[in-house]
């Protein structure tokens, strides 16, 4: 049993890693003439990711808790913050890393909190 639910929360953890991919796409076709072939090509693209996610999302909801996936729905945060620094070359302040790692803190509880401690079968 907990195999099968740590394969479902890191499809969810892939899933989100799609999401946070798709602000990408939006801010590069802000950048762009509105309705040029580069902004229909980056809007596309996220409209496309954001119908994957949003897919994806609801078959995931089956197998995931409900509290535990929107509690890691917050590593988007962290993945948004990323691109922001790799792609867009933005720089991080203090305060963003310290959310980030309140972020991960949080995610570690809720994970730590889900488990069962009278279940003696992996």
């Amino acid at each position: 049993m907990k195999h099968t639910t740590n394969r479902w929360l890191l499809l969810l953890h892939l899933l989100l890693f799609v999401f946070s991919f798709s602000g990408v796409l939006s801010k590069f076709a802000a950048a762009e003439s509105f309705l040029s072939l580069r902004w229909l090509l980056f809007y596309g693209g996220m409209l496309f990711l954001l119908a994957v996610y949003a897919l994806a999302w609801q078959q995931l909801l089956r197998h995931i808790e409900l509290n535990r996936a929107y509690a890691c729905k917050s590593v988007s945060v962290i993945w948004g913050m990323l691109w922001g620094a790799v792609i867009f070359g933005e720089h991080l302040t203090l305060k963003q890393m310290a959310g980030g790692a309140l972020v991960i803190v949080g995610l570690l509880v809720i994970s730590s909190a889900g488990k069962d401690t009278h279940d003696t079968t992996d």
